[in-house]
């Protein structure tokens, strides 16, 4: 019998070699509800002067799909700033909430409280609050309700512990407005929070960037900032946990949800 030529297996071989695989298409980030609409699971309160975990007052509650947080199981407000975190630390992100302030301040609570709620970026680890602690060493998107006359803009900036820099110079004050127009009323406000790690954040109120700064870090001359620096935590914030604030007056949240970035 005679011996076929090789060509034909020599073609094959070399039309394998040359093959490349399909593409394969990659699906966008999408955004991930941090709130699941039905309960807490995911998220852990610390209240200023209780251990972690703690909430007897039922302070976060889930009611009608809607995240709570009300009062109506204290007497008195007695200075129990209160923060519900979620379960994991992000870098880069963006998170999207939905909320509204409702009813009256809790009795006992200060003025500057009123209507006043937060949502905490790049926060210290719950764990690591003192029991009497009343903010996490964080950076405070601070959400402001109108009082039906003067301008209280929302997506403010807060530094509890913390300090960035704004057009090239760090900022030493507590808060910084943002440009935001005011939002009086009962009414849902949506605001957007982008965070790249270390870089520029970014707040958005209705699709607009109304305030922007970098470079986080941990302020040297506060005293939980402090600790955190001689328990070897390093001085720039590049990523850290979210918490939802409870600060006196009640506020709902009806939607909490994370875009990932990069």
């Amino acid at each position: 019998m005679g011996v076929r030529p090789a060509l034909p297996l020599l073609a094959l071989a070399g039309a394998l070699a040359c093959a490349r695989p399909a593409p394969v298409e990659v699906a966008p980030p999408a955004w991930v509800p941090l709130f699941n609409g039905r309960d807490l699971d995911g998220w852990v309160p610390k209240l200023a002067g209780l251990e972690l975990g703690e909430d007897p007052g039922r302070t976060f509650r889930v009611e009608d799909g809607v995240l709570r947080v009300v009062y109506d199981g204290v007497e008195s407000f007695d200075g129990r700033f209160g923060h519900l975190f979620y379960r994991t630390p992000f870098a880069r992100y963006r998170l999207r909430v939905e909320y509204r302030f409702t009813g009256e301040q809790a009795p006992g609570a200060p003025e500057w409280a009123w209507r006043n709620s937060g949502v905490m970026l790049h926060s210290q680890a719950p764990e690591s609050m003192a029991v009497e602690q009343a903010f996490p060493v964080s950076l405070e998107a601070q959400l402001l309700g109108g009082d039906g006359e003067g301008r209280r803009p929302t997506a403010n900036l807060c530094t509890p512990g913390t300090e960035v820099v704004m057009a090239g110079e760090v900022v030493h004050e507590h808060c910084v407005d943002s440009s935001s127009e005011t939002f009086h009323g009962d009414r849902w406000v949506t605001v957007e929070l982008e965070v790249r790690g270390g870089d520029v954040l970014r707040h958005f109120v209705d699709g607009r960037v109304v305030i922007e700064y970098s470079a986080p870090h941990l302020d040297p001359n506060d005293p939980d900032a402090r600790r955190l620096l001689e328990e070897g935590c390093p001085p720039a914030l590049e990523q850290g946990y979210i918490a939802l604030q409870a600060e006196s007056h009640p506020v709902e949240f009806r939607r909490v949800d994370l875009l990932p970035l990069d």
